[in-house]
């Protein structure tokens, strides 16, 4: 086990399948981009970005997540060094947006905001969030990629 996967299991506010998720995304080689957080040679933090699909046609948009800070490093920014530095590769790699379903204050922070026309089924719309890279905001239904479906 490493310690992406201790992280995950260990969450109180998880449903404890990240590990899962991130098994599932390596497999089916859907795994945009993996970040850690690294100190005293101790991961103890990762984000992960996949390609989601829009049903307007909408290309180059990414699903944030799973992300994770171990729970002794929590309060100490490795979460926002985290989100910072993926979002900056992201339009490195000439993303046209993030997407990410989470806690609105949190991820406000960064510049992700609700938009109507953009949907997660089964979610509140307010936790559903996106932030543009210099393009137009999708509308339509969101879909991660089938290994989020995973429990397991």
């Amino acid at each position: 086990m490493d310690g992406r996967t201790e992280i995950a299991r260990n969450a109180r506010h998880s449903d404890h399948t990240e590990q899962f998720i991130m098994d599932a995304l390596r497999r089916a080689a859907a795994l945009s981009l993996s970040l850690l957080a690294v100190r005293d040679e101790q991961i103890v933090g990762h984000v992960a970005l996949s390609p989601v699909s829009v049903t307007d046609g909408s290309a180059r948009w990414y699903g944030l997540g799973p992300i994770s800070v171990s729970p002794a490093f929590q309060g100490s920014g490795i979460g926002g060094e985290l989100m910072r530095a993926a979002l900056r590769r992201l339009r490195e790699l000439g993303a046209c947006g993030c997407v990410v379903l989470g806690d609105p204050v949190y991820y406000g922070r960064f510049g992700f905001e609700p938009h109507a026309g953009l949907v997660l089924p089964g979610v509140p719309p307010e936790y559903f969030q996106a932030l543009p890279f210099d393009s137009p905001i999708p509308r339509g239904v969101v879909a991660y990629h089938e290994a989020f479906a995973v429990r397991g």
